[in-house]
């Protein structure tokens, strides 16, 4: 197969990973200002941690899945 067997599975840590790690940094670290007028100063915290949740949710699956299989 084209790229290996588990290429599902790695994209699925890839993108899960890259969810909660964003998400978190946007919590824990905002940016000092505001990059251009109409952007908000910090991220919403609700969203951002549902986001957080379900990244490490499909992250913790993919990884779950490449040790099983």
């Amino acid at each position: 197969m084209f790229l290996g067997e588990d290429l599902l599975a790695w994209l699925a840590l890839a993108m899960g990973g890259a969810l909660f790690a964003g998400n978190l940094m946007a919590i824990v670290r905002p940016p000092e200002r505001p990059s251009e007028e109409g952007n908000l100063e910090r991220a919403p915290v609700g969203r951002s941690l549902l986001y957080v949740g379900l990244g490490f949710v499909v992250a913790a699956w993919a990884l779950a899945t490449l040790v099983a299989g």
